[in-house]
């Protein structure tokens, strides 16, 4: 995603979901030798210009993305008073360049420019993820909101049993619990955090808002939808015809799991008609169902019948190891192995001696070869998934780091995504072949060989 900079707080406040990444996550840039003076006053708008106008762009952006990707790290590996007030402060000069370039880049709009000018021309104006509007102060407030924003998710912790406990404590707990009651009060108990966060979020979707007319868009959902080489509406219009594709599967699915926790938990738990209970589905936001395969698996049982976390288990991984097995996929495939400094500077593992945001994101600080990982790993089949999913995204990066700067980004804001999940999908039949799961390897076919 070319979502960069100030991102990292405002995707993962937005949604407050999977997936979540930004500047140091999918693109930063690397350091230029001096920075140009903002552009004053602009020569006619011709081809030339907007070539011109583009290559001072990417300078001023390269010059100071890896400051802010550096700043973002530190605030998300060690959450202080301190590491926020640097990161809203980078964050709103960042947006505030941002989008004096998306509003200069306009001026461009009906002069003929080659192919790859006319692209980075469109980037500038679609790579901001929330847009300030331009009224003094409006960046800043925007910096501090979506920062703070961030943090409180990240920090949050609610009572259960008599103590505190985190996200990760509770997604473990929500996985692995075959107890309704215990299912509820976690799932509950969890977005206790959230009300204090109400006024902030709002706040935030309004300045979005703002900015995003200001730029020419009806709102902000409107400037992320025109991210996709075609309009809005037709973006729109093409996810409305791919999911009438998979909508029966889907439907079936859906119908085939609420039917096996009705057997499991009857009626007053789970009726066999309507929605399913969403704290039932063994993951804090309901979007992987895997952690109740147990319950839901067919009585014929299949390739995928074993439990992938007691392997990892009884194999001896740690989360150092998941990661390294995630490297090695990647190697397999003829990639090269991650550097040194991947293996010094990530965060792997939740630090006992500091706050930090534990979801799974992969950075990239210079756009060159400081790739990192962030996450708090655990040893169980999600993370062993999400590991081959973040590395996808290092590696992606890396494929891209010798492109111009407004080039070092995935191709749209699914596309890395794409990569990530396309390469962490899981294939039953090979890892039954090896139950250390060390012998995960690439293959040519497009789908899991059958022996």
């Amino acid at each position: 995603m070319k979502r960069t900079l100030m991102t990292a707080a405002a995707a993962c406040a937005l949604s407050l979901v999977a997936g979540c990444a930004s500047l140091g996550m999918n693109g930063s840039g690397e350091t230029a030798e001096a920075v140009p003076a903002p552009i004053s006053a602009r020569p006619p708008a011709t081809a030339e210009s907007a070539t011109a106008f583009v290559a001072t762009a990417e300078t001023r952006l390269a010059a100071l993305s890896e400051e802010a990707a550096r700043i973002q790290w530190t605030r998300a590996t060690n959450i202080t008073h301190d590491t926020m007030w640097l990161e809203s402060r980078i964050n709103a000069e960042y947006t505030e360049l941002q989008v004096e370039l998306a509003n200069g880049a306009a001026q461009f709009n009906d002069i003929e420019v080659p192919a790859d000018v006319r692209r980075k021309l469109n980037l500038l104006r679609l790579g901001i993820v929330l847009p300030a509007p331009n009224r003094p102060g409006a960046a800043g407030e925007l910096a501090d909101i979506t920062t703070r924003l961030d943090s409180t998710y990240a920090t949050g912790k609610f009572e259960y049993q008599g103590r505190q406990i985190t996200l990760e404590e509770a997604s473990t707990l929500l996985a692995t619990t075959r107890d309704p009651a215990e299912a509820r009060a976690l799932y509950e108990g969890w977005r206790t955090i959230s009300p204090v966060m109400a006024p902030d979020y709002a706040r935030m979707v309004a300045i979005a808002n703002e900015g995003a007319t200001e730029l020419g868009f009806a709102d902000t959902g409107a400037m992320w939808r025109a991210g996709y080489d075609m309009e809005p509406d037709a973006f729109a219009a093409e996810t409305d015809r791919l999911w009438e594709q998979v909508k029966p599967f889907y439907e079936n699915l859906h119908c085939y799991v609420r039917s096996r926790l009705n057997e499991r938990y009857g009626d007053a738990v789970q009726p066999d008609s309507g929605p399913i209970r969403a704290d039932l589905l063994g993951n804090m936001w309901s979007q992987q169902w895997g952690n109740i395969y147990d319950v839901v698996a067919p009585a014929t049982g299949g390739a995928s019948s074993y439990d992938l976390t007691e392997r990892l288990v009884a194999s001896g991984y740690d989360a150092r190891k998941m990661v390294e097995t995630g490297e090695g996929f990647y190697v397999s495939m003829g990639l090269a192995e991650l550097p040194d400094t991947f293996w010094e500077r990530s965060q792997i593992t939740r630090p006992r001696d500091r706050e930090v945001v534990c979801h799974a994101s992969a950075w990239d600080l210079d756009n060159l070869e400081d790739i990192r990982i962030k996450m708090c790993t655990e040893v169980n089949a999600e993370d062993f998934y999400t590991v081959h999913h973040e590395l996808g995204h290092n590696y992606y990066q890396r494929a891209y780091k010798d492109q111009p700067f407004l080039f070092k980004n995935g191709a749209n804001d699914g596309f890395h995504e794409a990569i990530g999940a396309a390469c962490c999908r899981p294939c039953p039949e090979r890892r039954r072949t090896s139950p250390s799961c060390s012998r995960w390897r690439w293959t040519r076919s497009p789908s899991c060989p059958s022996a």
